[in-house]
């Protein structure tokens, strides 16, 4: 059975049986307290907790779905013979139309009848955390014919939140015997009775009990990996072997014969996650998202040139990852995405050469390097610690990540010094990183300043659309300087209406206030913020207009703002310009 035919009996037997079919959603997701999409369920969240009506927007309380996921918690680890970046969910959802008999018996009979086959042996939850033993799955599974049920706790059969908050609940687990004769699990099932106001680490540790609360309405939420299932379907032992990766591996062969299988690896995984992601807007950068893109591309340049692999690799696989996925995900067609690689490549593979060689010569010359000399390397040439560890492991056996954090906080420490030498040797009356002022006037200057950059970032936005990002800004008493993700120059015209929406703000004169609220509450407002892991539970959220229903922009912030609008005086955007793919800069001033 090819991978195809899977995906294919896996939404026609769902279909079946009155679930709607829904199509996977972005990478990046619209859930803020995650940064990609990890798992099929993300896109239903709001549905499990009773924001949105299933009925309503999918004529159906249960849903289908192959979602596509992208993982970055083990890239260094992707060269074996498991561990993949980009990888795909099966899953099926109900809200409220159905619970445990219903999902356990469509799991049951979709893999040994569908699939043909055998399970080994299931898992339920052995209960604790006031949340008692799953009697009733085991009593399902035994009418099924399943005689070996194992019991597992909290840790391990008991989903927790995606994020910093969701609906979880007891799960049970379906394992299968791969090629090698190892039980593999298959398929999940999450029965989501509960939500929980926090992390799954702090759900597992018991810390916060209070915290776990029935749902109104329990829903279901299953997870099947689709790589492994076509890998124990088709009788192999790893995904690379299946025929999901067989195109790829050949082309791959054809470019450097006898290529160590490790690497081969790591260019298949690397380069179809980078075309899926770059296919839904990402764009490398050095932030977020974009900075996972370009760690898979670097990776993938630095194996380039450490095993002399010549010629356009990437324009020779693009098309079989398009073929390959394009009838499922017609996203990955777009001929700008090798536009994308290529460009990426071309800007850092001079430097992935120039640093390898310096790697190289710096070991030879003393064999091991320092931490200092290890911290020089990455920071000019763009290699981080694991990729340099992984092309070098004898140079670098002596560098703990600890001394190499230790040289990065030396580094910003003489650069936060060098700044506050710029500002007269004085220090600074206001430093928090983004804004900076030596003095009482120049306070002002940066507050007028500060605020006038929440209102920029909610022009470019109302005028270039919800792509736009913050990727940094730095606010002195001179200018404002503006980081966003966005794909191409902005237009002369784009410019102008942006400057001309700000200006209209400012001449309403609008109150500039905040409301102090939890961070879950101040997300559900639709306030802008970024690196949400960074902020405290409780947080600012400032905003320019009358309500915060009606604000013209509203943010996460700490502040200083002025108080009315009106005292930013005249906005001038001063340059737009690139500084690197995707992301682009804007200079302005208050005058």
């Amino acid at each position: 059975m090819t991978s195809e035919e899977i995906r294919s009996k896996f939404l026609e037997y769902f279909k079946s049986r009155g679930h709607a079919i829904v199509p996977s959603s972005s990478l990046v997701p619209t859930d803020p307290s995650v940064l990609l999409t990890t798992a099929g369920m993300q896109q239903f969240k709001p549905y499990f907790t009773g924001e949105l009506d299933p009925d309503k927007d999918f004529s159906s309380l249960s849903t289908a779905s192959i979602q596509k996921c992208v993982r970055t918690d083990d890239i260094d680890e992707v060269g074996d013979s498991t561990h993949l970046t980009f990888f795909e969910m099966l899953g099926n959802f109900s809200f409220g139309g159905y619970f445990k008999k219903e999902a356990i018996a469509f799991a049951h009979e979709f893999i040994t009848k569908e699939l043909d086959l055998p399970i080994s042996y299931v898992t339920i939850f052995e209960g604790s955390h006031g949340v008692p033993k799953d009697t009733e799955s085991k009593e399902i599974w035994k009418s099924l014919g399943v005689t070996d049920i194992r019991e597992e706790g909290i840790g391990d059969v008991f989903w927790g939140p995606t994020g910093t908050s969701g609906p979880c609940g007891p799960t049970t687990e379906i394992y299968c015997r791969n090629a090698e004769g190892v039980d593999v699990e298959i398929w999940n099932i999450v029965f989501n009775q509960f939500f929980f106001e926090g992390s799954r680490e702090e759900l597992i540790s018991g810390k916060k009990p209070e915290a776990l609360k029935p749902l109104d309405t329990p829903g279901i939420d299953t997870g099947a990996g689709f790589e492994r299932l076509v890998t124990i379907k088709q009788g192999v032992v790893s995904p690379y072997e299946t025929d999901i990766f067989r195109e790829t591996f050949a082309k791959i062969e054809e470019f450097s014969q006898g290529i160590k299988p490790q690497v081969a690896r790591i260019f298949a995984d690397h380069f179809r996650a980078s075309v899926f992601l770059i296919a839904d807007g990402v764009r490398p950068s050095n932030k977020e998202a974009g900075y996972i893109v370009r760690r898979l591309i670097r990776r993938m340049l630095a194996h380039k040139v450490t095993h002399d692999i010549h010629g356009d690799i990437f324009t020779a696989l693009f098309p079989i990852i398009s073929q390959k996925f394009g009838m499922y995900y017609p996203e990955v067609k777009d001929p700008e995405i090798l536009h994308v690689l290529q460009e990426e490549s071309a800007k850092f593979e001079l430097a992935v050469v120039t640093g390898i060689g310096e790697l190289k010569r710096l070991s030879a010359t003393s064999h091991q390097l320092s931490a200092s000399q290890a911290f020089m390397i990455s920071s000019t040439y763009g290699l981080n610690f694991e990729l340099m560890r992984e092309i070098a492991p004898e140079a670098t056996r002596g560098v703990t990540q600890e001394a190499f954090e230790a040289e990065f906080k030396q580094h910003q420490e003489i650069s936060r010094a060098g700044m506050e030498k710029k500002f007269g040797g004085h220090g600074l009356l206001l430093d928090t990183g983004e804004l900076k002022a030596k003095d009482e006037e120049e306070l002002k200057i940066v507050t007028r300043l500060h605020t006038a950059t929440h209102l920029m970032q909610a022009a470019l936005r109302k005028v270039l659309g919800d792509e736009v990002r913050q990727a940094g800004s730095d606010i002195t008493a001179e200018r404002t300087r503006f980081d966003f993700q966005f794909g191409r120059k902005v237009t002369a015209d784009e410019l102008a209406k942006v400057e001309g929406l700000v200006n209209e703000v400012v001449s309403q004169d609008l109150p500039m206030q905040y409301q102090e609220m939890s961070k879950q509450e101040a997300v559900q407002t639709g306030a802008l913020h970024f690196f949400i892991d960074r902020y405290p539970e409780t947080v600012k959220v400032y905003y320019a207009g009358h309500s915060l229903d009606s604000a013209f922009s509203k943010e996460f912030c700490g502040g200083p703002h002025v108080t009315h609008t009106g005292e930013i005086g005249k906005f001038r955007i001063k340059k737009e310009s690139s500084v690197g793919t995707g992301v682009r800069r804007i200079k302005a001033v208050v005058e």
